[in-house]
């Protein structure tokens, strides 16, 4: 574009320039100097261009006088009078240049020739293979699949290693790695520690003897083996029963919290005397009435785990948790509220909703459908165990005040009822389900024929007449004012 621009310039000016004499000199005075100034920037890009090749000449031809001066002084100790004579020793010096500068282009003449031979061997045998190729395509397609299932197989051998070693990481990363005889070994210590809590509560009265009323407060006991399993393989890897007892009783006193406080209310009894004249008299004499509330308060496993673990060991514990370790064997028989005869899309016939107090009473229970088994559990929050359903539903439901208490402490306040006078409403016990050291060890809310819903696992409703809660199957019971 520049050029015709120029070119185009100059045209102009060439037409007119004959009628100015002025315009003409002028005119040919920049024609000149622009001449000149191509020249110029060619004769620099030209320079620029070959200057690394001549730093390399000069390079060469300081070596070849360096090489010169060295060979000179080493023939001059040879021969001294060599150096007595200026001629003889620039004869001397030019004359090992010349041999140096002969020597560099033979080489240079030598590598040209060899590589003009190579280029011209590889293009022979390249023509030979393309003559070798048209005449047998065959042979050439055969030897291209052969070369093509050689690097497919040779890729995939070497992939299967890694995929093995891939596998056995994953399955191993979600295995409970210790012996099983220390992951039962630990479970049976934990629950020891349970049990001795259990049968602490069992004796307040005993041991702290003396006061009027006992007033309990007392959240399940118990856990899930799978959880602490997943907690201390997720912590430790691989852990021995000996060498983990101090973790045990750390998460203990982490998940259980037994208070005692004493109250003293200022209570009236009537008390009657006799005067001298035989007059009886009645008054009411203030007196001091002692309470003592226990309290245990489940934090539940799982809440503890939460607050003992690091982000990854967290993933690793919720992993092992939903595969058992890749050990369910280990913990077949525990209670985990399931049992037979799951009834997903139940609904409660509509006559047993015509009681407002029972329709109030499954409104509440019905928002926790699906909600998961946790032991200890008893609100939202934490999700809930079976005595902690039953608690929260009748005490948010308004329809009975009923605070936290295990299952057989449900049954406790409870009046019997036979099957025969059960309605929907009632409560309805279980024994047996685990190994809870107390006669009732399961409970659920009866909501009429042969129908529950009960925290198992999850909280969903379920048939009562099937062969496994009829042979767990305790009694039922009704809260004073239902």
């Amino acid at each position: 574009m520049r050029t015709e621009v120029w070119f185009y310039s100059h045209n102009k000016i060439h037409e007119v320039e004959h009628e100015n004499v002025g315009v003409e000199g002028a005119h040919k005075s920049e024609l000149v100097a622009e001449a000149g100034t191509r020249k110029l920037v060619r004769f620099a890009r030209r320079r620029y261009r070959e200057h690394p090749a001549r730093r390399v000449a000069k390079w060469e031809r300081k070596e070849l006088a360096a090489r010169a001066n060295l060979d000179f002084q080493k023939i001059a100790k040879e021969h001294p009078e060599l150096t007595s004579n200026p001629l003889s020793r620039m004869a001397q010096k030019w004359k090992l240049k010349r041999q140096y500068a002969r020597q560099a282009r033979q080489a240079a003449k030598q590598g040209t020739r060899a590589a003009k031979k190579t280029a011209a061997t590889a293009g022979t045998l390249t023509k030979r293979a393309v003559q070798a190729a048209a005449r047998h395509p065959v042979f050439v397609l055969i030897i291209v699949v052969l070369f093509l299932l050689f690097y497919i197989l040779s890729a995939f051998s070497s992939l299967i290693p890694m995929l093995g070693s891939s596998l056995a990481n994953a399955i191993s990363g979600t295995s409970y790695a210790s012996a099983d005889s220390d992951l039962l070994g630990a479970d049976e210590d934990y629950a020891a520690l349970e049990n001795d809590l259990k049968q602490k509560i069992a004796n307040i009265e005993y041991t702290h003897s003396g006061y009027d009323e006992y007033r309990y407060n007392v959240d399940e006991i118990g856990h899930n083996p799978y959880e602490l399993a997943s907690y201390l393989s997720a912590k430790y890897h691989s852990y021995t029963r000996s060498g983990i007892q101090g973790e045990l009783g750390e998460v203990f006193e982490a998940q259980y919290e037994l208070t005692l406080t004493e109250e003293v209310e200022i209570r009236y009894r009537t008390e009657t005397s006799t005067d001298t004249d035989g007059n009886e008299t009645s008054e009411e004499v203030p007196y001091e009435y002692y309470i003592l509330h226990v309290t245990l308060k489940n934090r539940t496993l799982p809440a503890v785990v939460n607050t003992r673990l690091t982000m990854e060991q967290k993933e690793i514990y919720s992993v092992m948790q939903e595969l058992k370790g890749n050990k369910p064997h280990l913990w077949e028989g525990i209670y985990t509220g399931g049992g037979t005869g799951t009834e997903p899309g139940y609904q409660i016939p509509g006559e047993a909703l015509s009681d407002p107090s029972f329709a109030t009473l499954i409104g509440e229970a019905e928002k926790y459908l699906g909600y998961p088994y946790v032991w200890g559990g008893s609100s939202p929050s934490t999700s809930f165990d079976c005595s902690g359903f039953v608690c929260w539903v009748f005490s948010n439901s308004g329809v009975h005040n009923l605070p936290r208490t295990t299952a057989q402490g449900i049954y406790n306040q409870c009046a019997r009822v036979s099957p025969a006078d059960a309605k929907p409403g009632d409560i309805i016990f279980f024994t047996g389900t685990y190994d809870s050291g107390v006669p009732v060890s399961h409970v659920g809310i009866y909501v009429g024929n042969n129908m529950m819903i009960h925290c198992g696992n999850p909280i969903q409703y379920a048939s009562t007449g099937t062969s496994y809660w009829q042979q767990h199957f305790y009694a039922f019971g009704r809260l004073s004012g239902n």
